[in-house]
């Protein structure tokens, strides 16, 4: 699912930047026949430019957070929180380690005794 996110995004960018191309090759077309200035292409260009950029914003924030939505209500375990929950098994681990060390040297006993 991670990975089709990725490409949808990295499609996205393309398609950005694909856009600003195109917008750049439109407006120099019309300063070539002479319907604008440079000066008008350039404002134009960069005015179409930046709403689409606004817009790309606008929508990537929504699906971001129509994502972590949908996320939280599937209940998905995120990777930090993995990584917490597993330090925290490796430490009680290593300390119940060593309480059955200390447990079995007091008892004189060799095997691996129970709590």
């Amino acid at each position: 699912m991670l990975e089709l996110l990725k490409k949808s995004v990295f499609a996205g960018i393309g398609a950005a930047v694909l856009t600003r191309d195109k917008i750049r090759d439109a407006t120099r077309r019309l300063v070539e026949e002479g319907k604008l200035s440079s000066d008008e292409a350039e404002t134009l260009t960069e005015d179409l430019v930046t709403s689409g950029e606004r817009e790309w914003e606008d929508i990537n924030s929504k699906f971001q957070s129509s994502f972590k939505k949908v996320s939280e209500s599937l209940e998905i375990v995120h990777k930090k929180d993995f990584v917490d929950l597993k330090a925290r098994v490796e430490l009680l681990e290593q300390r119940l380690g060593l309480l059955e060390e200390t447990r079995n040297r007091e008892s004189g006993s060799t095997g691996t005794g129970n709590l």
